[in-house]
């Protein structure tokens, strides 16, 4: 499948939605909107979840997931250069151990058992929520240390029409332009149909005009990104929903692109169909994911080639019932999916694999009790994954008008499947592996104090611990070989408080955060380990934190933005670190209407005060950039 014929597919079933969307003619008012929470945020009590807010989601639109997540979170991430990959690592894990879900399915690939968060815009979904903690009796493998849930929304409650277009253009002649049109039906028919349509492409050429920055080189690379979302939604007056989503991406990354000897070129391209049918009780979706991977050192004529289907159903159910001290949830379901994959590296062979999982979630809310209790056993070919249970609770244990504090607690067994290079890679994998097994514990505070109207003041502070044995290793001792050696134990405390005063003309707020992550590896399991056990893990600060900053009067709003890492080990004996560093950037945006037309002007200065780091190849990162984004709409009440 081409990536044309993808989007010629996505455009067909957009036109297919609109003729067979006319109503009855029958003028019956639609219920009100029910919010469909995510399944992993509602059956999580006492694990620790935050969501991005709307307005970050925006001031980051033509930034990656990876920026975002960088200035809100304390998720640490291994960057090899400007528009190169990035993965994430939660709570001192490794990059295998994070889920990423795009409404509700895992989109990690299974070839690599991860995602590149540099390939996933801001511009690709609505609401962004981060997981912290084993999610695996609610999401599956991989959410061993954490999981990011992305999500697409249609805005039911405000019909019309908007068109969108925007462009950003940066330093080192880098830019990136968007275009999209948004529609939804007004309420007051049998059907309600809203729909989105929206097309990215960024060009990263990063002209550098230095090849090194405090005696350290600045690697030379180049990024070409394009993406086409489509998404349509229809909705009866029994709250029935279905939803078709659709989300292609293609990636072009080329390292040292002048150098024909030792030149590299990566390019990704994932074509992600999705189709889901909801009612308030039933819950069904099939999807199609294919991931295309071409690599290339040197001669790009012949790159090493790889390509996944996945097939992916679940079906679940929710019963619920209301007692007279609260409400009982419980949800059933199952989830089946096939794999196909092809890659040069395991020989030309077509692998297949087939993947079950069945499981049960139960939610019990009470005025200020809150429990969940979660099971799931998955069933992978010639594997055996450990049944995964979990327990939650939160207890408001002050309420008093605005003002609450909530204890919350959580344990849970996690698991992740050996990726498909990990087993099937020619000499090197090892069918035998068997999945990693966890188990995470958790315990916090969250307090919102509101002394008054103006100021609002909320903080949280999460202890945890996180066992992972047969943790997967490739072997340098036996040619790189891939074996469950390892026992890692991560620990650590996550604290954030929020600050925020407003009045009818002026707002301004503050977030303070901070963590410290242990992670180390515990087991012997030869001569040499003796010398790493107990040392930190590579590439996981021990400390890390952020500040953000805002003030805003009326549509204008000035933000300032800093992380702070502390040193950062690249050899398993802690003797070779990176730095530690300070970032800060600024931005200033306004709003202002011509006509019918609004538009936003955000300008933005990254580093501001040029600071020398570096990323995980020892290459220095770029220095101070600008940037400047202009983004135009048009919005209608009527359709």
């Amino acid at each position: 499948m081409r990536y044309r014929d993808g989007i010629f597919l996505s455009m067909l079933l957009g036109s297919f939605g609109l003729a067979n969307g006319q109503t009855s003619g029958i003028d019956q008012t639609l219920p009100s909107v029910t919010v469909r929470g995510s399944t992993p945020e509602r059956f999580s009590a006492g694990q620790k979840t935050q969501r991005i807010d709307s307005l970050t989601l925006e001031q980051f639109r033509f930034q990656t997931l990876t920026d975002v997540l960088t200035y809100t979170t304390p998720v640490a991430f291994k960057v090899y250069g400007p528009g190169q990959l990035a993965t994430a690592s939660f709570r001192g894990t490794s990059a295998n151990h994070t889920a990423v879900l795009w409404n509700g399915i895992n989109i990690n690939q299974p070839t690599l058992g991860q995602t590149d968060f540099s390939t996933l815009p801001i511009a690709g979904f609505e609401q962004l929520s981060v997981q912290y903690g084993s999610s695996a009796s609610c999401i599956g493998s991989d959410a061993v240390g954490g999981s990011i849930l992305l999500q697409a929304n249609p805005k039911w409650q405000q019909p019309g029409f908007s068109v969108s277009v925007g462009q950003q253009l940066g330093s080192f002649r880098n830019s990136g332009t968007q275009a999209g049109v948004r529609f939804v039906s007004p309420t007051n028919k049998s059907w309600q149909i809203a729909g989105k349509t929206f097309l990215y492409r960024n060009r990263l050429p990063n002209n550098f005009p230095y090849r090194e920055r405090g005696n350290y080189f600045v690697e030379q690379s180049t990024t070409r990104q394009e993406g086409f979302i489509q998404d349509l939604y229809f909705r009866n007056q029994r709250n029935q929903q279905l939803s078709v989503n659709t989300w292609l991406t293609d990636n072009d990354l080329i390292v040292s692109p002048f150098d024909t000897t030792v030149r590299e070129r990566t390019r990704m391209q994932s074509y992600r169909f999705l189709a889901t049918y909801e009612t308030p009780k039933w819950t069904a979706r099939l999807g199609l994911i294919r991931d295309v991977i071409d690599y290339a050192k040197g001669n790009f004529k012949t790159p090493s080639h790889s390509e996944t289907d996945r097939l992916v159903s679940r079906i679940e159910r929710e019963f619920t019932k209301t007692y007279r001290l609260g409400k009982a949830s419980l949800r059933v379901g199952g989830e089946w999916s096939h794999y196909w994959t092809r890659v040069d590296g395991y020989g030309g062979t077509t692998i297949q694999e087939d993947r079950a999982d069945f499981f049960a979630l139960f939610r019990y809310q009470m005025s200020r009790l809150s429990l969940s209790a979660n099971l799931r056993q998955a069933f992978v070919t010639r594997f055996d994954p450990p049944i995964t249970p979990s327990l939650g609770a939160e207890y408001i244990f002050v309420q008093r008008g605005k003002n609450t504090l909530t204890a919350k607690a959580s344990a849970g067994r996690s698991y992740r499947v050996p990726t498909l290079n990990e087993r099937y890679w020619k000499e090197l994998g090892n069918p035998n592996l068997k999945p990693e097994n966890g188990f995470n514990l958790e315990t916090g505070l969250l307090t919102k104090w509101s002394p008054n109207e103006r100021w609002q003041v909320s903080s949280e502070a999460t202890v945890f611990r996180n066992r992972i044995d047969d943790w997967s290793y490739w072997n340098p001792d036996y040619g790189y070989r891939v074996e469950n050696l390892q026992l890692v134990v991560s620990r650590g405390l996550e604290w954030t408080v929020t600050l925020n005063y407003s009045t009818p003309t002026w707002q301004s707020g503050l977030t303070l955060g901070y963590a410290l992550t242990r992670s180390s590896q515990e087991r012997v399991y030869n001569v040499y380990a003796q010398d790493i056990v107990g040392k930190q893990l590579v590439f996981v600060p021990k400390h890390s934190g952020r500040l953000t900053a805002f003030v805003a009067r009326r549509n204008t709003r000035l933000t300032v933005q800093t992380q702070a890492n502390s040193r950062q080990y690249t050899t398993f004996d802690n003797i070779q670190f990176l730095r530690g560093f300070v970032l800060t950037n600024i931005m200033l945006e306004t709003t202002a209407k011509f006509g019918p037309v609004q538009t936003r002007i955000q300008g933005q200065i990254n580093n501001v005060f040029d600071t020398v780091y570096l990323n995980v190849k020892r290459n220095a990162m770029p220095g101070r950039s600008y940037s400047v984004q202009v983004v135009c709409n048009l919005t209608s009440n009527k359709i």
